[in-house]
């Protein structure tokens, strides 16, 4: 078999090797005539899958290594009886331990202390639910919006959009659908943006046209929001400088971008072409995650006696430092307005290995109970060490 895939899923010709022959390619340069003679494709969001670039061709099956799949015409796929595998819930961690690291850096710049603080969660499927747990372990008061959720489950903890916009904080993380009751494309538009709580700050770790930078951009210049987080943009892989410069995160679309996720991703479209073509899988995850860069944090005496979330910061900030991701975004502003779209898309595919909160065990004094339950809400595998005398 031959199989084209994005150049950006990591160990794809390793694994995939084991099918047939893997042509790794740009995911925007992915055409037609490429296809010609291809059984499998393999892409990422940034490859639109539809008739213009599947039709005449051979494709048998094609997978996403991403959780979301607004990029792939699934009717076409289903009328020509082409098989489809995504990967949900993969890379759901990577964003969660994202949105943890954005509000301690936040937390920690403003002064602020997110114990007692709100945050609304729009959607609260793989991500969400993550990004919930995380925060409730920071001590954060949560209310969850999920309407298909709220009608399917009738669970009275999902509240509606106005018990949203009552919060301190705001993240998004929902599908793109332009369509039905739940269109979530320019969910939060200047009605969104007007209603939310004076000093609100607003995160969007979705998709970018889930919010219109249009409407963001006069809630900013209005002085309405606290803060923005973006990792998403509407124009993206071109970005609207002016917003680059005034929010106080920026990061190229890379919130799941931890190695484990994009490896977690690989392994789950790679078992669902086994399983389409009846070939036995010859893979598993352990072949390709290498040992974390910082396996142990161990906490002295001194070094718990800072308030807890400076505590979180610092840990974090040995695994994670989401700083760096900013300061290489604004690099965008630096390029000539011709190469910016190509400096964005060559900041995801040269993106450094970022491993998970998991791979690493923080090692603190015995006794302190709710800080130890702090870092392991977060996602830290945690360890109790006695005092030496």
């Amino acid at each position: 078999m031959k199989i084209v895939a994005d150049q950006n899923i990591p160990f794809v010709r390793e694994c995939f090797s084991s099918l047939g022959e893997v042509v790794a390619v740009g995911g925007r340069q992915v055409t037609n005539q490429m296809l010609a003679d291809a059984d499998i494709l393999l892409v990422r969001s940034i490859t639109n899958v539809g008739p213009q670039l599947l039709a005449g061709t051979p494709v048998k099956f094609v997978a996403t290594a991403t959780i979301g799949f607004e990029h792939v015409d699934l009717n076409f796929l289903q009328e020509h009886s082409i098989g489809f595998a995504s990967a949900p819930g993969s890379n759901a961690n990577s964003v969660a331990e994202y949105i943890t690291a954005a509000l301690l850096v936040l937390a920690n710049k403003k002064k602020w202390t997110l114990d007692g603080k709100s945050i609304g969660i729009v959607g609260v499927g793989n991500v969400g639910s993550r990004v919930e747990k995380k925060c409730r372990a920071l001590g954060m008061r949560v209310v969850l919006n999920d309407p298909p959720l709220s009608r399917k489950t009738l669970d009275p903890k999902y509240r509606p959009l106005e018990e949203v916009f009552g919060c301190d904080f705001v993240t998004l993380h929902t599908p793109l659908t332009k369509q039905g009751r739940d269109k979530t494309w320019h969910l939060a538009d200047d009605k969104f943006f007007d209603a939310l709580k004076p000093g609100a700050v607003f995160l969007n770790t979705s998709r970018g046209k889930v919010h219109d930078e249009i409407a963001l951009r006069r809630a900013m210049q209005a002085g309405r929001l606290g803060g923005v987080v973006l990792d998403v943009w509407e124009t993206e892989p071109t970005v609207d400088p002016w917003l680059l410069q005034k929010v106080n995160i920026s990061t190229p679309h890379i919130a799941g971008y931890s190695f484990d996720g994009k490896v977690a991703g690989l392994l789950m479209i790679y078992e669902a072409a086994c399983r389409y073509f009846g070939i036995t899988p010859s893979h598993t995850i352990n072949d390709f995650l290498p040992p974390p860069p910082v396996e142990r944090i161990r906490l002295a005496p001194a070094d718990i006696k800072e308030p807890h979330e400076s505590i979180l910061h610092h840990i974090v900030q040995q695994v994670y430092v989401i700083n760096r991701d900013d300061f290489n975004m604004r690099e965008i502003l630096l390029q000539k307005e011709t190469e910016r779209g190509i400096f964005f898309d060559n900041l995801r595919k040269n993106y450094p290995v970022r491993r998970e909160f998991q791979n690493t065990r923080v090692e603190l004094p015995a006794g302190n109970d709710d800080l130890r339950d702090k870092i392991g809400g977060i996602g830290f595998r945690v360890e109790d060490h006695e005092i030496a005398d």
